[in-house]
C-alpha cells in the first residue's frame, strides 16, 4: 500500500469548490450533501424576512403570497434561518434518503 502524499506547500494544495467568474455560483447545486432540510410553518409565519436577511447562501426567496421558502439546490442546511425565525416557524427536519 503506498502512503497518501500530503502538500507541503499552499501552492500544491488543490482548490475546492472555487467561483471563477461573476456570476456563475448559480451553475454550482451545492444543496445534495445536507443533513438536514428548513419546513417552513405558514400559519406560524409573521412574513418579517429575517430568515431571508440571514440566510448565508441566499438561497431563501419571499414567494408570491409573502411567504418564503429556500431553494434546497442550494440550501446546505444550516440551520440559521430556524435559529432567527422570531415566531419559530421554521423547523428543521431530516433529509430522507
Amino acid at each position: 500500500m503506498t502512503e497518501k502524499k500530503w502538500p507541503e506547500t499552499w501552492q500544491e494544495m488543490n482548490p475546492g469548490c472555487m467561483v471563477f467568474r461573476p456570476g456563475s455560483a448559480s451553475e454550482y447545486h451545492t444543496g445534495s450533501w445536507r443533513a438536514k432540510r428548513p419546513v417552513w410553518d405558514n400559519a406560524k409565519c409573521i412574513k418579517c424576512g429575517v430568515c431571508y436577511i440571514y440566510c448565508p447562501e441566499g438561497c431563501i426567496a419571499e414567494k408570491a403570497d409573502g411567504y418564503f421558502d429556500a431553494n434546497l439546490d442550494y440550501c446546505k442546511g444550516c440551520g440559521i434561518c430556524a435559529h432567527e425565525c422570531w415566531s419559530a416557524a421554521i423547523k428543521m427536519v431530516n433529509e430522507e434518503g
